[in-house]
């Protein structure tokens, strides 16, 4: 076998070899960015919900408190023109 030949199989070997190793790195690098995704995605939903329920729990406070309100007012309407309790 010749150099040139001997030199060309093994330029090919290392070829194949740094390949495989960027290949193998790209595939680490996928499974990072995509485990950190996934992370941030589940941090995103758990927030999300939360903030949800935050605001059923204020806007379910906020109707009961104009509840009360418009109760209050119609008893002193009521109170005002003699219908009340209070006379």
């Amino acid at each position: 076998m010749s150099s040139a030949q001997f030199n060309a199989g093994q330029n090919h070997g290392q070829a194949k070899a740094t390949t495989e190793q960027w290949m193998e790195s790209a595939k680490n690098t996928a499974e990072a960015a995509h485990d950190k995704a996934c992370n941030a995605a589940g941090k995103t939903h758990a927030e999300t919900q939360r903030s949800k329920e935050e605001n059923a729990s204020f806007l379910q406070q906020t109707g009961e408190q104009v509840a009360h309100m418009a109760q209050g007012a119609i008893d002193g309407v009521k109170n005002t023109l003699g219908m009340g309790d209070k006379k």
